[in-house]
């Protein structure tokens, strides 16, 4: 009986883009984490990038349950002394770049190495509808459909 292992030379990768509007924040960072790092496929290895491409489209109509618009808090430090500045995911939301939300809580589910550096590489977000991926031919993956909880309307 033999094993099979993969080579980086039999993975093939896929495009796909989910649209973000309405979806909540951490369902859909799940699920894009999990196609990132390939574990939906049947030839996934813990120890190689087997991972597609994800477009995230309309990131800055993505929804958060609870109160987590005003009390869920990002920190970032200057690298001064006593540097931290902290803001909320709601300022991030209706600021200059909404897809950082996206971003870090895609980040955060992948491991922290260079292979996850990797993996996130092949993020790509944007707070429009508008994106330049078109002549990868991406599939549409309907996260908001996969589960009833993925999708809030009124929050």
């Amino acid at each position: 009986m033999n094993t099979y292992a993969t080579k980086p030379s039999d993975i093939e990768r896929k495009w796909y883009v989910v649209d973000a509007e309405g979806v909540v924040l951490g369902r859909l960072a799940a699920q894009v984490a999990k196609i990132l790092r390939g574990k939906h496929k049947p030839s996934f290895v813990p120890n190689l990038d087997c991972g597609d491409y994800v477009v995230v489209i309309n990131a800055d109509k993505v929804k958060l349950t609870g109160k987590k618009l005003t009390d869920k808090k990002y920190f970032k430090h200057t690298g001064w002394i006593g540097g931290i500045k902290e803001t909320t995911a709601g300022k991030i939301l209706a600021g200059r770049f909404p897809e950082r939300v996206i971003e870090k809580a895609v980040e955060r589910m992948i491991s922290r190495n260079p292979l996850g550096r990797q993996q996130m590489s092949k993020l790509r977000v944007y707070a429009g509808s508008e994106n330049p991926h078109a002549a990868q031919n991406p599939e549409v993956l309907d996260i908001a459909s996969m589960n009833e909880k993925n999708k809030r309307s009124s929050l």
